[in-house]
Formats: structure tokens, sequence, C-alpha cells
């Protein structure tokens, strides 16, 4: 696993364990929410840079695109 890959990951736990608190997920739905999100398919692309960003900035996109339908 290379060093993206498991800031990736470590980023995609975070924003699990983020909606299971906010949203009363349990933790398949919040996973599932998370992989089959835009925000996610962003946070793999490495050319947003956004895997470097912190868990909480990257959740704000998650929550917002959960809120309304679409990534800001």
């Amino acid at each position: 696993m290379t060093d993206i890959e498991y800031q990736i990951e470590c980023t995609t736990r975070d924003l699990a364990t983020y909606l299971v608190s906010d949203f009363s997920f349990d933790s398949e739905q919040a996973l599932r929410t998370v992989y089959n999100s835009t925000t996610y398919e962003k946070l793999c692309d490495t050319k947003t840079g956004l895997y470097f960003q912190s868990p909480r900035y990257v959740y704000d996109f998650l929550r917002h695109e959960i809120k309304t339908g679409k990534i800001q």
C-alpha cells in the first residue's frame, strides 16, 4: 500500500465515523455512503490533492453533498 492509498483509507474511515456520529448511520450505511459519493471519487483522484487535506475539511464536502445532492 502506498502512502497516498493509506491516507485515502484513513480519511475514508474518518468520514464514515463522522457520518455515524452526525447522521446516526450504522457502519455499513456510512461506508456505503462514502464509497458511493462524488466526494470519495474526488478524494481518490490524486490530481485534486484532496487526499492530502484534513478529514474534517473533506467531510465538509461530503456533508454538503449529502444535504444538497451535489458537491460544491
